[in-house]
C-alpha cells in the first residue's frame, strides 16, 4: 500500500507569505479544497475492510464462485506508477541551478539595499509643503534656479532662453555646409 499522508506536506504559512494581495481569495479556496481533501482521506480507515470470505461461502449457493472471487480480489494489485520523468535528473538539473538562483537572490538583495537607501533619503528629505527654494536650492544644487550663476527666464525651459535656436535649424545649417 502507498504511504498514508496524515499531515499536509505544504508550509501554509510560508505559501502564505508569497501570496500577492490580488491573489489571496484564490489562494483560499485552493487552501479549503486541499484540507478538505485530506480530512476526507484521514476519514477513512488506513487499511482496507477485512472480508468474511466464510460468510459469503455459506451463503452464496455456486460452488466455486467465492473462491474465484477471493483468489482474484488477493491477487489484484493496484500498480503504482512508475517515475517516467526521471525524478533523479531533475533533482540534478534543481542542483544545478541553485548557483545561479543565489546569484540572482544575492543581486536582487544589492538592488533592494540600494533602493533602501535612497527610499530612506527621501523620507529624510522635508515636506514638500514645508520646503523653501533655499533648502531645495542646498539639497540640489544642479537641479534648482540660480539667478547669480544661472540665471533663466520664464518657464525657465530651455527653449525660453537667450541665445537658443531650434534644432533643425542647427540641423539644416549643417547639412548645408557638408553639401558645399
Amino acid at each position: 500500500m502507498a504511504k498514508r499522508f496524515t499531515k499536509p506536506t505544504i508550509n501554509w504559512k510560508e505559501l502564505d507569505k508569497l501570496v500577492p494581495p490580488n491573489q489571496r481569495t484564490n489562494f483560499l479556496a485552493f487552501k479549503a479544497k486541499s484540507d478538505n481533501y485530506l480530512r476526507r482521506v484521514q476519514a477513512n480507515p488506513p487499511e482496507l475492510p477485512k472480508i468474511d470470505w466464510k460468510k459469503y461461502e455459506a451463503l452464496v449457493p455456486v460452488a466455486g464462485l467465492v473462491e474465484k472471487f477471493k483468489k482474484e480480489y488477493e491477487g489484484f494489485k493496484v500498480p503504482y506508477p512508475e517515475d517516467k520523468l526521471l525524478s533523479a535528473t531533475i533533482d540534478e538539473q534543481w542542483k544545478a541551478l541553485q548557483p545561479e538562483i543565489k546569484a540572482y537572490c544575492d543581486s536582487a538583495q544589492k538592488d533592494i539595499e540600494v533602493a533602501t537607501k535612497k527610499l530612506e533619503k527621501i523620507k529624510s528629505l522635508p515636506k514638500f509643503e514645508d520646503m523653501t527654494m533655499e533648502m531645495f536650492y542646498d539639497l540640489y544644487p544642479n537641479e534648482a534656479l540660480d539667478p547669480v550663476n544661472r540665471p533663466t527666464f520664464w518657464p525657465h525651459d530651455e527653449e525660453s532662453q537667450l541665445g537658443y535656436e531650434e534644432k533643425k535649424a542647427k540641423i539644416d545649417a549643417k547639412e548645408a555646409q557638408t553639401k558645399k
